[in-house]
C-alpha cells in the first residue's frame, strides 16, 4: 500500500506545482486554495507511504515523480523547451526512481 500512497503523493505534487503560478504569489484565492490542497494531500500520502517505505527511498521518488510529472505539464501545456539534453535528464531521473523502486525493502514498523 506505501507504492500506492507515494504515487498518489507524487500526483499531487505535479498538481499543487502545476498551479503554483496561477496562484500569482498566493495573491488569488481559488488557485492559492487548490494549491494548498494539494501540498496537503501530497505531504499526507507521502506520511502514510512512510509507515513501509524507508524515507531516503520514498523522499527521492516524490520528488522525481513530481519533477518529471511538473516538467511534462510544462512541456505538453506550458511550451516549454523539450530539447533532447532536458529530455534525456528526466529519463535519468526516471531511472533513479526505477532502481530505487527495485532496490527497496520495505522498513519494519
Amino acid at each position: 500500500m506505501g507504492w500506492i500512497y507515494l504515487l498518489a503523493a507524487g500526483l499531487c505534487e505535479i498538481f499543487y506545482a502545476a498551479a503554483m503560478p496561477k496562484t500569482d504569489g498566493f495573491t488569488k484565492l481559488w488557485p492559492s486554495l487548490f494549491c494548498l490542497l494539494f501540498i496537503a494531500a501530497s505531504m499526507y500520502l507521502l506520511s502514510l507511504s512512510v509507515r513501509t517505505l524507508p524515507i531516503g527511498t520514498a523522499y527521492a521518488i516524490w520528488v522525481g515523480v513530481g519533477a518529471v510529472g511538473t516538467a511534462a505539464y510544462g512541456i505538453i501545456a506550458l511550451n516549454e523547451d523539450a530539447s533532447i539534453l532536458r529530455l534525456l535528464c528526466f529519463v535519468l531521473i526516471i531511472a533513479g526512481i526505477i532502481g530505487l523502486k527495485l532496490l527497496s525493502a520495505p522498513t519494519a514498523h
